[in-house]
């Protein structure tokens, strides 16, 4: 079992620092898994769900990205998913997409950085700043990503598509508890999920249902035993769609 804990009577955690850190020869690197979808739909809940399904069998840290704050980073901290020094904030300064798609630097940095401190890691999760249906991660970034849309957006947004909703390895339907209070049918919903999305799985998932928090617990650790045998190949799902931003 992963030491994710904390010493008895400790504020942060005792770094794991080695400067001369490399990864075995036998073991892969940790698996990036990319969480992107629009602003309000629940990212930095699932990885607080993630954090407290797999922390304890698992070695993991988190880098998130936002604009101008670190309000995600300080959200999951406040929450003790996991301790505070494996939670790292990218403020990217511009739209989010352009760090998890058009220079991933920032990110890839952090996540070296983390893999260093406190390596070798498992599981890395990468939320990014809330962007449109077609923000999708770079897979020089993300091994894998996920897509996160909500009932509270409407029940047509599956229809609506785009190459997050298209093309992510895992589409979830968030927040299904809302579902009655916005007159959203869940099930419809995710029928037009599927048909957009060709076969790849989607998930409804509410945080207060522990069956569908555990259904994705479960797909977290398939994807990893996949990474980690060799047979989980990173797929591109598809570049943002052509766009510009008129700026002062």
């Amino acid at each position: 079992m992963p030491d994710n804990s904390l010493p008895e009577g400790a504020t942060t955690p005792a770094p794991r620092h080695n400067p001369h850190f490399h990864e075995p020869l036998n073991q892969p690197r940790a698996l990036r898994l990319g969480v992107a979808g629009p602003v309000g739909t629940g990212k930095s809940s699932i990885l607080a769900t993630l954090c407290r399904a797999l922390a304890g069998e698992l070695s993991m840290a988190v880098v998130t990205n936002d604009i101008y704050t670190d309000e995600d980073a300080r959200f999951l901290r406040s929450a003790g998913v996991l301790p505070t020094e494996r939670i790292r904030a990218v403020e990217t300064g511009a739209c989010p997409h352009t760090a998890i798609r058009d220079d991933v630097s920032a990110n890839l940095d952090a996540v070296e950085d983390l893999e260093e401190a406190y390596g070798p890691l498992d599981l890395v999760l990468i939320e990014s700043g809330g962007d449109n249906l077609t923000a999708t991660f770079s897979p020089a970034l993300a091994d894998a990503q996920l897509f996160c849309i909500d009932v509270a957006g409407g029940g047509d947004v599956a229809r609506k598509g785009g190459p997050g909703i298209t093309g992510a390895d895992l589409l979830i339907i968030n927040k299904t508890d809302l579902a009655p209070h916005v007159e959203v049918d869940v099930a419809a919903m995710v029928a037009d999920a599927e048909a957009a999305r060709g076969g790849l799985p989607v998930l409804a998932l509410s945080r207060k249902d522990p069956a569908s928090t555990a259904e994705l617990a479960d797909w977290v650790r398939s994807l990893l035993a996949r990474h980690r045998s060799g047979s989980h190949v990173p797929t591109d799902p598809g570049p943002m769609a052509p766009h510009s931003h008129s700026h002062s």
